[in-house]
């Protein structure tokens, strides 16, 4: 199972990967990053994701209510886990993939991948992000 450093190789090794990072989305700090920030500065572009990451996890239009939520298992209870799988923004050069990732503590961390639009594979990131965030051992 890899680690923040690991697993944000693995998610560089992507085609057109140009940056990725893991972040909290509640205090809007880069745990770890790798490669490059579509601004130049890592710590930046991690308080501007988690601004979006926060009002996607928090908004009841995104995420229900948990009474609103149909039940994953048939239990009646809500699934577990992120509010929000994942979040795509697509710019006129570029993809941001947001993937929430579950955490035995407060599930407030997400990974960031910044895709190259020419050379991305937007289809390819998401089955891989959620590999990754799946594995990921935070330590």
């Amino acid at each position: 199972m890899p680690g923040i450093d690991e697993c944000l190789l693995e998610a560089m090794a992507l085609p057109g990967a140009r940056g990725a990072a893991l972040v909290d989305w509640s205090s809007g700090l880069a745990l770890g990053t790798a490669g490059d920030s579509p601004v130049g500065d890592h710590e930046t572009t991690a308080a501007e994701t988690a601004e979006l990451a926060r009002a996607a996890a928090e908004y009841e239009s995104f995420a229900p209510a948990e009474s609103d939520q149909i039940p994953g298992d048939g239990s009646g209870r809500p699934p577990a886990g992120p509010p929000v799988e994942d979040l795509i923004v697509t710019t006129r050069t570029g993809y941001h993939v947001l993937r929430f990732v579950e955490t035995s503590f407060d599930s407030s961390v997400f990974l960031h991948l910044w895709l190259d639009r020419a050379d991305g594979n937007l289809a390819l990131a998401r089955h891989r992000l959620r590999a990754l965030a799946e594995g990921l051992v935070l330590r």
